[in-house]
Formats: C-alpha cells, structure tokens, sequence
C-alpha cells in the first residue's frame, strides 16, 4: 500500500494531460520504447579508470533483451585488475545490465566501464544501435584479431634520450632503426600471438620466432639499429 502525507491527501486531482511514454531509442536497427529492462539490446565499448587512476579497463558487452551474453574484458595498470577481469569475466555473462551495475566487479576501473556502459545501452549510444538485428554472440572476440590479443600500445620517451617503441599493434618491438640524424623510420617486432600459435603447432621455438617476426617502415635502411629497452 502506498502512503501519502496528509498534505497530499488533502489536495485534489488534477488529471495529467501528457502522457506519451518514454522517448524512443535506436536498438539494433529498430526504435524502442524501453520500459523494462528485457527492452534493452546493444553491442558497445567502454573505458573505465580506477580511483587513483592508476590503471584502466576497455569493456565490451554483448546485450540481448536486457541479459548480456558476451563480455571482453581488457585491462592495463596493475596486477590486481587483471585477477579482477578474470572474476569479471565469471560474473558478468548471464547477468542483467541492471544487475551487473550493481554487482561489485572488484576493480574501480571495471566498475567505471561498466557504469559507462550502461549509460550508452539505456540511452541508445550503443555501436549497434543503428545495425539491424545486432551482432552475433562472438563479434566480441573479432575485435582480438586472428592471433586473440589486445591491441597494445606502450611507449616509452623522455627529453634527454627521446622515444622508445616497446610494443605496437604488429607486437613486441625487438629493435628500432634509425637513421643518420638518430630518427626512427622502422622497427623490426615479434607477433606473440604467432608465435605462440607456431609454437602450439609443435614448431622449434627458434623458426617459431622467424616466422613471427617482420619489419616495419625502412627498417632495412637503418644506419643504427638499438634496443630500445637497453640501449
């Protein structure tokens, strides 16, 4: 039963006049009026951060009538978040997006993602708001590439010594090339998820690495060529 103060219950009706429901939004190539959470579909990505902003998590979520059926968890910054991700990653399929809003994902930063997340679904921001039907469960893992990895960018510079290229999208960067005025124009790198599929192959781990490494820009052209985690 609901109560009332006696203010109100002493005041009389007034009949509304606009009623027209909630304002529709763009799911998955149609327009819906959402009023219960099964109403809710969307495939998105978000980045949340932790308190001290020390570290970082990009999360996707695959949301089918309300229930997500896919998540990709991807962290950077510490140790911690990343057994948090992998708690995340029990904790999240099956859930709700009001139920997973409200369950403590362990990390700040995946606590943010999902917050983040939520926003853009609800309010019809999702990356398939305008995709008819959605994206099948799995479009998720597409966004790993073949070899199932995260695209990872660490750079590393200061003023005296200039910029060090530790990994890229091609993978780990081995050496960097310079030319005669000390510029990078290449670097030679080791694709791990290669070379750990070659490796998965029964390849020696010596040619497993050969052919996973490659070049890239005018590494052949390089007058120097350093470590740039070393040198």
């Amino acid at each position: 039963m609901m109560n009332y103060t006696k203010e109100i219950e002493d005041m009389c009706p007034v009949h509304k006049g606009a009623d027209h429901g909630p304002a529709p939004i763009p799911e998955e190539g149609k327009w819906v009026q959402a009023k219960e959470v099964k109403d809710i579909s969307g495939l998105t990505h978000g980045i949340g951060w932790c308190a001290p902003q020390q570290g970082a998590c990009k999360l996707t979520l695959n949301v089918k009538d309300g229930v997500i059926q896919e998540a990709l968890i991807e962290t950077i910054g510490c140790s911690g978040m990343t057994h948090s991700a992998a708690m995340a990653g029990e904790i999240l399929p099956g859930k709700t997006i009001i139920e997973a809003l409200n369950t403590d994902l362990v990390c700040d930063a995946i606590n943010v993602a999902m917050r983040e997340l939520f926003l853009q679904i609800i309010y019809g921001r999702s990356q398939t708001a305008f995709s008819e039907n959605g994206l099948p469960i799995g479009s998720g893992m597409e966004d790993l590439g073949k070899v199932k990895r995260s695209q990872i960018g660490t750079i590393y510079s200061t003023t005296l010594k200039g910029p060090r290229y530790m990994e890229l999208t091609e993978g780990y960067i081995l050496k960097q090339g310079l030319d005669e005025e000390g510029n990078i124009i290449g670097y030679k790198y080791v694709n791990f998820g290669k070379f750990m599929n070659f490796i998965k192959e029964g390849i020696d781990p010596k040619e497993a690495i050969e052919k996973a490494s490659g070049t890239y820009g005018r590494f052949d052209e390089a007058v120097k060529v350093i470590d740039p985690r070393e040198e």
